[in-house]
């Protein structure tokens, strides 16, 4: 026996081929109005989207490392975005100039982390990175890792030269090895 509401069959209109004339179910209310489709499911909101230097060899190769890790919590992904994208509404408040400067990260509250405290947020989402994250909680450490960061910073230009070598580096092709001498019967 059902019981609670019973939605009525809509009907196919006749102009429609024979075969195809059937009872079907009533719309889905939360189907696409223009297909009819049931909509998907809503993807989940990222839990931090990483604001990044896509044309900084170094920032390239270590948001590469944090790409290839499932978060630790599967059902709030991580979003990485490229600053250089003209296409990218920029957080309010902020200049691409700003942008690429530092490391950024935006969490889902919208709350815009620079430096450290973007890494240690970044850090707490991922495998494997997460002690980091508790030592930053340790009285100092954020402040030491915000001076390092800085320091860093100076030498930046500089490492982002070296990368870009290695980067050329990788790409470049490679000569063939020398022929095995063949024995000969």
């Amino acid at each position: 026996m059902v019981t609670g509401p019973v939605a009525a069959p809509a009907v196919v209109p006749a102009a429609l081929p024979a075969a195809a004339q059937a009872v079907v179910p009533a719309a889905d209310p939360a189907a696409d109005p223009a297909t009819g489709l049931a909509a998907p499911p809503p993807e989940p909101q990222p839990t931090l989207t990483v604001l990044y230097d896509g044309a900084c060899p170094l920032c390239r190769r270590e948001v590469g490392v944090y790409r290839g890790l499932q978060p630790l919590r599967p059902d709030a992904p991580l979003c990485f975005v490229d600053v250089n994208d003209a296409a990218l509404a920029l957080p309010a408040g902020t200049t691409r100039a700003q942008l690429l400067a530092r490391f950024h990260v935006r969490g889902r509250d919208g709350n815009l982390l620079s430096g450290a405290q973007a890494f240690l947020a970044l850090w707490a989402a991922l495998p494997g990175w997460r002690w980091l994250a508790l030592a930053g909680r340790l009285p100092g450490a954020a402040w030491l890792m915000e001076r390092s960061y800085l320091f860093f910073l100076r030498w930046r230009p500089l490492l982002q030269r070296w990368a870009a070598r290695l980067d050329d580096a990788d790409h470049r092709p490679r000569p063939a090895p020398p022929a095995a001498p063949r024995d000969r019967p």
